[in-house]
């Protein structure tokens, strides 16, 4: 029952989203638009940033689904950018109405846990250090939170399947290079 509620005050949320701004949603229009207490939202959250952090974490889990291997990563990585068109309006909202640290932390959580599974994978027999993966990934995380940002700036406009292909091309074979230089730089 619990993730039911929760999952009823996201779309509550998307939905009120395409009505008012986010700065003018409040703990009532949630509970109202889906039917429950505002015990029940805040036997959940805390507040309604908590609900927003929570349900980026949620699109972003079902964005990357099984798509965090060297093979899979540019599918996980325009899984992502589906995501975010297909809750424009919340992104939008979010993105204009809380600072642009919280958008970029979601970001920066996103595409490290996709990172991450690429450079665990192709570590794999390797004596690089847990603390060298994590640099690199991180290494990388930036430039794609950066390319996101500058694309939802510009109201996400852009054709993110062009997108995703130059940063694929850009990024052919670098998170190889890089966990064997470090490699060598440890002998």
């Amino acid at each position: 029952m619990s993730n039911t509620t929760k999952y009823a005050l996201e779309a509550s949320l998307k939905n009120l989203l395409l009505k008012k701004p986010m700065d003018k949603i409040t703990i009532q229009d949630l509970t109202t638009e889906c039917g429950i207490s505002r015990m029940a939202f805040y036997y959940h959250f805390k507040d309604i940033y908590d609900l927003v952090e929570w349900v980026c974490l949620e699109d972003a889990k079902r964005a990357l689904q099984g798509k965090k291997t060297y093979d899979t990563w540019q599918e996980g990585l325009q899984q992502i950018f589906e995501a975010m068109v297909e809750n424009k309006p919340f992104i939008m909202n979010v993105y204009h109405s809380l600072s642009r640290e919280r958008i970029e932390n979601y970001l920066y959580q996103l595409t490290l846990n996709l990172l991450m599974g690429v450079v665990e994978e192709k570590s794999v027999g390797t004596d690089i250090t847990e603390e060298e993966k994590v640099f690199i990934a991180n290494f990388y995380k930036y430039g794609f939170v950066g390319i996101m940002l500058d694309w939802i700036k510009h109201g996400m406009k852009a054709d993110y399947q062009e997108i995703t292909e130059k940063i694929s091309i850009a990024l052919e074979g670098n998170i190889t290079r890089s966990i064997e230089n470090f490699t060598k730089q440890g002998k």
